[in-house]
């Protein structure tokens, strides 16, 4: 039985919900539909666990707020004892057109105020992500505006889809790992 570490970065709060930022909240919320995992208030965030094929999952919406998100994985990879390989952390990305999915084995914040944390928490790089595009549709000064605003009714329409394909992605993480992860999704 292998144990996973799934993190949704997003910020708490009425004002923050259905924001381009809370992307990775609205996957995991997703991804938990599927299954009869509901959330819970723990320290430093939401958890809930589920059992996965013979995996044990623990699915994590920091609360923290994005620039502290890496103390709460740490807390649970360490709680959990969890290595780094099974840790998965949802994000959105500015770099990608909206839509556009990556799945990554490692890389460098980009930018990104919470893989800036996870990096200074976890002291490395190499953690599995997956990267959802929001586009880059804001003028000079304006990108905390943007990543905070809401979705528009466009990419409203595209969403629903958008979150299956990020599920059946983690899923093929789990199942198949992240070499072939990337090899068939990206």
């Amino acid at each position: 039985m292998k144990k996973y570490l799934i993190v949704g970065l997003g910020n708490i709060g009425s004002n923050y919900v259905n924001t381009r930022h809370n992307i990775g909240f609205n996957i995991l919320d997703s991804f938990a539909e599927n299954t009869t995992a509901e959330f819970s208030s723990q320290k430093y965030g939401k958890l809930c666990n589920v059992k996965i094929k013979e995996n044990k999952v623990f699915l994590l919406k920091p609360d923290t707020f994005m620039n502290l998100s890496g103390k709460a994985i740490y807390y649970y990879m360490n709680y959990y004892k969890i290595p780094i390989e099974n840790i998965l952390v949802i994000s959105d990305d500015l770099h990608l057109e909206f839509g556009i999915i990556k799945f990554k084995k490692k890389g460098s914040h980009g930018g990104h105020n919470g893989h800036k944390s996870i990096m200074s928490s976890l002291s490395t790089s190499i953690y599995c992500r997956l990267k959802f595009g929001i586009s880059k549709n804001f003028n000079s000064g304006q990108q905390i505006k943007y990543v905070l605003s809401k979705w528009t009714e466009n990419e409203k329409t595209e969403l629903e889809e958008l979150l299956k394909k990020c599920c059946k992605i983690i899923y093929s993480y789990m199942e198949l790992g992240p070499d072939k992860t990337m090899n068939n999704f990206n």
